[in-house]
């Protein structure tokens, strides 16, 4: 049930806020929106991340717990998935996030206001795809996860549906 939340979450959070966020503070025509919105973002999304990387040291933990009670291609899949969320969820918040706000903070400007050629807003652009590709990846693998579960507690209990 937390990973299905956590999914719900981060798909919420990639698909709704954090368009809706640049979107509303870019039609104020403020001079520093982007810097706002980032500002917002990064915020909700060291939340996401830490959940996921919490909720997924849980499930591995459970996992080592009733490895046993599994079929072992089932349990070693899921073993993989979980420590992909883990892994992707915290390189996302502990480096790859780290470092934006580093290069954020070098800037000494909004980011708004840092020329496209700028190589520390490059750098910046490059770190916020691998950023959004390791969000996506923790949520591909939260779901193959969340599939084996309710796979399992089916093959386990057939009469839930």
């Amino acid at each position: 049930m937390l990973l299905t939340m956590w999914l719900g979450a981060a798909l919420f959070f990639g698909a709704v806020v954090a368009p809706a966020a640049f979107s509303v503070l870019r039609s104020f025509d403020l001079p520093n929106a982007s810097e706002i919105a980032g500002s917002i973002v990064t915020r909700s999304l060291s939340v996401i991340n830490i959940a996921g990387f919490i909720i997924g040291l849980f499930l591995l933990v459970t996992l080592l717990v009733r490895v046993r009670s599994s079929s072992r291609v089932s349990a070693i899949i899921e073993a993989v998935c979980v420590i992909l969320l883990i892994l992707s969820t915290s390189v996302g918040h502990w480096v790859i996030a780290t470092r934006m706000r580093a290069l954020r903070a070098a800037m000494i400007l909004p980011i708004d206001q840092i020329r496209p050629d700028d190589v520390r807003r490059i750098e910046f652009n490059s770190l916020h795809g691998y950023s959004v590709n390791a969000l996506g990846l923790a949520m591909m693998a939260a779901l193959i996860t969340t599939v084996l579960v309710f796979r399992r507690l089916r093959i386990v209990n057939p009469g839930l549906r």
